[in-house]
């Protein structure tokens, strides 16, 4: 391919960040500094300089910050990104003549010897045309560096302009010196303002790149589930108004979402009784992701739970208590949800005439309609969908968590996901796909603000060092957000079942300490529910997706001081609030898993035992650096979890830990090397 001006001499390569090539955008919280590097260079020996451009979507003009070489052809520079929304950069590289010429006078200039003389007869001779061997090389040095002020001068104005050509008359009054020995007249000052107008006539650029920056709670956030229907007294059909009644007490233990399964109007036909039975007596309840029945749809509210006002009322005292409600959005329907009737071209058609239902053979859910995203009436099914989420964005909720969403179309999601954000730019998104990788991926690069993970079934210390290692580092951070849950609804693991309470502490310390963003499903976990519905499932018995359970919160037994007592860590210490630093120490024993995280002066240092059933011990060999730390430092560690303090030196510590007393130590470092971090313990 031809270029468009083959006089453009700079090559720029390796632009990061960047998510394939820049396909999908960079995400960012809202206050972070984006770091931008870059290979640039051109041929021979001319100076390079190079900048990046950058704005927010709702600016007309764009911003620059030059770069920095940093050696070998790289270079680097950064910017603040203020505003939540959708903002873009590129760098730009150019041959710096100015700079090249400041360099090499430099050298002649130290070259020099005590006898050059020449008059300005041969001066303005060598301006006419005359032979270079006429001349000295630093008069005609500054002869060129005049021409070059002259022309920088032409794209200034004002004080500039003027002090340009000043600069441009003092080197031809140089260059008509007859002096056996010139300073160097390059000062600071003319450097700069000559770095204020370069000549990008020729300049090269790179590809437009996009950052999708969110608000804070995008990279941090704890999450609690649980169903208004189970949140009524003396085991009645909870209500929207019980649910109400939670939310002061669950803020006041540190959750900042609470998340609700669907509130639609559940269906009727083929609904599912108790345990996932295929037959369901009167009085069963039904699953509420089976939406839509003579009540309405997505956009309704299950009577039985109340009606907007109650709804209203939540979200009011929601914000009153400053958490948010975190709706679930389920895109299928029960065989009475509206739409079959209205729109049938929007599920899949058996020759029989019917339509299909879900299906994982052998399994099969007859009371579930998935929708077709091969409908010939493809773009109308793409407006209805978009439009719940707007409908319930206009009620005031900004967070969804969005069901299944690797079972529907992902172009859809990318369109669906810039539409409700134009709008609502501060709306974000959670993705429940437990599926494989690269989908999991491709929905985080089409604007989910959070994912769920692997982490449930991650439990050795091999696999959680791999998998949290691939999570937080590039190229995986730059476009997913974990959000570590150790139960959810579908999921009771293998290792809550047989773990008992150690199992669910460790767990728990875990999802809150490796992960920014964490959440349970409430009271099973509170509660430590670890029946199974039969050996080998991860299902729960009498699963409250089937009907309506009670709960005792305020049993002797509960976890919730220790979930409590975790959410304060993680709101005191900002190391806890991002995944970036996450950086994993050696202990010479398999079975204790040790990480920190550092934010500035804040660090946390966490040793778990993964043993649910035997106390391990080990001797740690932690890398002093990267906790800013010299290596034969003293310093003490203050466990947050039982409020002692040890006194430690250097690497190597001896850590011992019962899981029956507690599994893990979550350490705040202090110390000579840890200034002013003491306040936040």
């Amino acid at each position: 391919m031809e270029p468009s001006d083959g006089r453009s001499r700079v090559i720029i390569e390796g632009v990061e960040p960047r998510v394939e090539a820049g396909r999908f955008p960079v995400k960012r919280i809202i206050g972070d500094t984006v770091y931008v590097t870059a290979a640039i260079y051109g041929d021979g020996h001319d100076h390079v300089a190079a900048q990046v451009l950058y704005r927010n979507d709702t600016w007309h003009e764009w911003r620059s910050v030059r770069m920095k070489p940093l050696g070998n052809d790289l270079w680097a520079a950064h910017f603040t990104v203020d505003t939540i929304g959708n903002w873009q950069f590129h760098v730009q590289g150019w041959i710096d003549h100015f700079d090249t010429w400041a360099a090499d006078l430099s050298k002649r200039l130290a070259a020099q010897t005590n006898n050059i003389s020449y008059d300005k007869a041969q001066a303005e001779s060598l301006e006419q045309g005359g032979s270079l061997q006429d001349k000295s090389d630093v008069l005609l040095a500054f002869l060129s560096g005049a021409s070059l002020l002259e022309r920088l001068a032409t794209s200034s104005e004002g004080e500039d302009r003027s002090r340009l050509e000043e600069f441009s008359g003092s080197l031809r009054q140089l260059a008509d010196q007859n002096s056996g020995r010139f300073e160097n007249p390059v000062t600071e000052e003319l450097t700069i303002l000559a770095s204020r107008y370069p000549d990008l006539r020729f300049a090269a650029q790179s590809n437009n790149y996009r950052i999708r920056v969110d608000r804070t709670k995008a990279r941090f956030s704890t999450w609690y589930e649980f169903f208004p229907r189970s949140s009524g007294e003396n085991g009645e059909h909870g209500t929207l108004r019980h649910a109400t009644k939670l939310i002061p007490e669950l803020a006041s233990r540190g959750f900042d979402v609470i998340y609700l399964p669907p509130i639609h109007p559940i269906g009727h036909a083929f609904r599912k009784g108790k345990n996932n039975n295929v037959s369901a007596q009167p009085e069963d309840v039904g699953s509420p992701w089976a939406i839509g029945n003579h009540h309405g749809g997505h956009t309704a509210i299950a009577p039985e739970l109340g009606g907007f006002a109650d709804f209203d009322a939540m979200v009011s005292a929601a914000q009153d208590s400053d958490v948010e409600i975190a709706m679930d959005i389920a895109f299928q329907c029960s065989p009475d949800h509206p739409w079959v009737k209205e729109h049938p071209e929007w599920f899949s058609i058996r020759p029989d005439g019917s339509i299909q239902y879900a299906e994982n053979p052998p399994k099969k859910y007859q009371d579930i309609y998935p929708l077709n995203f091969e409908s010939s009436d493809w773009h109308g099914l793409w407006e209805e969908l978009c439009n719940v989420f707007l409908f319930w964005a206009e009620r005031g909720i900004r967070i969804f968590r969005v069901d299944n969403p690797h079972t529907k179309a992902l172009p859809f999601w990318e369109w669906c996901i810039k539409k409700v954000q134009r709008t609502y730019p501060d709306a974000l998104f959670l993705a429940e796909a437990f599926t494989r990788p690269h989908v999991m991926y491709g929905l985080a690069k089409r604007g989910f603000s959070q994912s769920y993970t692997y982490f449930s079934w991650r439990n050795t210390k091999a696999e959680l060092t791999a998998y949290m290692t691939e999570l937080t580092t590039p190229p995986v951070r730059d476009f997913f957000r974990p959000n570590l849950w150790p139960n959810t609804p579908d999921i009771l693991p293998e290792v809550l079942q047989k773990g008992e309470r150690p199992a669910f502490m460790q767990r728990a310390i875990l999802a809150a300490t490796l992960g920014a963003n964490y959440g349970i499903y409430g009271p099973p976990f509170e509660l430590m529910e670890h029946r199974p519905l039969r050996e080998g499932s991860e299902e729960y018995l009498y699963s409250e997706k089937y009907q309506v359970r009670s709960w005792d919160r305020e049993h002797i037994n509960s976890l919730m001081p220790l979930l409590a007592t975790l959410n304060d860590a993680r709101h005191r210490h900002s190391a806890l609030q991002q995944d970036d630093t996450l950086h994993f120490h050696d202990v010479d024993n398999p079975q204790i898993l040790c990480f920190s995280k550092r934010s500035d002066e804040d660090i946390v240092l966490v040793v778990v035992n993964l043993d649910n059933s035997t106390a391990q011990s080990g001797w740690t060999r932690l890398d002093m650096e990267v906790m800013g730390l010299s290596r034969d430092e003293s310093y003490q560690v203050h466990d947050i979890l039982s409020g002692q303090t040890y006194a430690w030196t250097g690497p190597y510590n001896y850590v011992r830990l019962d899981p029956l007393i507690m599994p893990a130590h979550i350490f705040h470092l202090r110390g000579i090397g840890v200034h002013g971090s003491e306040a936040n313990s």
